[in-house]
């Protein structure tokens, strides 16, 4: 089973994973929790170069194949073996933060990242998405108290530092990728408490596996 989480920065992803993990675990499943980019050694350096402000002249053209360059990584070396091994893979962001950051935000056509999409991740799709949904202010608070407080590094603030403008097309391109999709995607109010997120959470995952059981 392959599970996707994604949002906007500070809408509370990497917070609830470790949650989602467990709960799964007390299901039966075996978890490979991942994320992208930067989940393979070389997808690291790939990060390295994608988050860091101070590349602030990449193209967004550039950026795209950079992303699909560490799907394509990330797909051989974890997300498809853990797959194919009965694994349950958990993802932090996976090919929708393309169609949304490069596609809706950046204005890329979406037929060019349709056609790289058809490569990497192919035929792959993810059978359960949580939306982190929230207002691009309240997450950027939280991204800046975040870096304030030494909790996430200056090195990979790249897109913190992009206009407000930019996260709220982020944020209205996830939303129409939920309408469309209505049936893979599940909206989380990130705006909640983090035990109010959780306990949501766990109850659209229970119906959803109650679902694949029947």
């Amino acid at each position: 089973m392959f599970i996707t989480l994604e949002g906007i920065e500070g809408s509370g992803k990497t917070t609830q994973m470790p949650i989602i993990v467990q709960f799964l675990k007390s299901k039966g499943h075996e978890v490979v929790m991942t994320r992208e980019p930067g989940a393979t050694e070389i997808g690291q350096k790939i990060r390295s170069i994608l988050l860091d402000p101070e590349n602030s002249t990449i193209s967004p053209l550039c950026e795209l194949l950079l992303y699909a360059a560490d799907r394509a990584q990330h797909l051989d070396h974890i997300v498809l073996p853990s797959l194919e091994a009965g694994k349950t893979v958990l993802c932090d962001r996976f090919a929708d933060a393309t169609t949304v950051y490069q596609g809706a935000a950046r204005g890329i056509d979406p037929l060019l990242i349709k056609d790289i999409h058809a490569v990497v991740p192919g035929n792959l799709k993810p059978h359960l998405t949580f939306l982190f949904d929230l207002d691009p202010k309240t997450g950027l608070a939280r991204t800046f108290d975040a870096l304030a407080h030494g909790e996430r590094g200056h090195k990979e603030s790249r897109f913190e530092r992009e206009s407000l403008d930019f996260h709220h097309r982020v944020r209205q391109g996830y939303l129409a990728l939920a309408r469309q999709e209505r049936d893979r995607f599940v909206v989380v109010d990130a705006s909640l408490s983090r035990d109010e997120i959780s306990g949501n959470i766990i109850a659209e995952l229970e119906k959803f596996l109650f679902i694949q059981h029947l």
